[in-house]
Formats: C-alpha cells, structure tokens, sequence
C-alpha cells in the first residue's frame, strides 16, 4: 500500500491476525520506531522476545516493497511509522470441576509499519 504525504512516498507492510498480545508487542514496537531500516533488523534480531520474530517479517516485507515496488535503496529507509492495534479475540474454555467452564480469551494483534526514504 502507498500513501502520499507532503511529497513523500510512504510504504506500508500489514501483518494481520498474530497470535500474540498487542501490550507484549507494543514493547517491542517502541524500540524500532524512528530508526533506520538496518538498525531495527539489527535490534530485532539480538532482542530476546518472541514479538521479535512477525515484526521482523513485517519489517523485511515493507523494505522489500519499497526497493521492488519503487527502486528505493534499503540503506536509506527509515521505519516513519509503526502501530500495533487489537485484533479479533480467540474465544476458547476450559473445563473446571463440578461441570464448570472458565472462559480463556487469545488475543490477536495487527501490526502496520510505514517505512520511508530519507533522501
């Protein structure tokens, strides 16, 4: 997707239905949003958390469609913009004593990256 503002070409990567808690991805979305496209892979590759991984092919998908889609070379993208917002719960319930069920809620999150160049 592509998005025009002030003269500036926008690329955005969608990374939709992660099986994974949006707080717990937002922890590492805050660490790479303003670096440079090399610096965030380099940061999400040595970063202990299991968010690390989907953003990462995130990251990489948004870079790959600025170079192919646009000739942008990857040593000038910045990441302008990264967000991770709610997605569907996964609704399941776990059998308790006496006949009961306690409800179990997987929660999902969509992650949307906008990368930039900084020519």
């Amino acid at each position: 997707m592509i998005q025009m503002n002030d003269s500036k070409l926008e690329v955005l990567a969608l990374g939709k239905n992660i099986r994974m808690s949006p707080h717990k991805v937002r922890k590492v979305i805050d660490q790479i949003r303003g670096r440079s496209y090399e610096e965030a892979l380099m940061l999400l590759t040595f970063m202990p958390y299991r968010a690390c991984d989907p953003i990462l092919k995130v990251v990489c998908s948004a870079a790959a469609n600025a170079s192919h889609n646009f000739g942008f070379r990857k040593s000038t993208l910045y990441i302008s913009e990264a967000k991770v917002d709610k997605g569907p719960l996964f609704k399941r319930f776990r059998p308790r004593a006496q006949g009961r069920g306690f409800p179990i809620s997987k929660p999902t999150c969509y992650i949307t990256i906008v990368i930039t160049s900084r020519t």
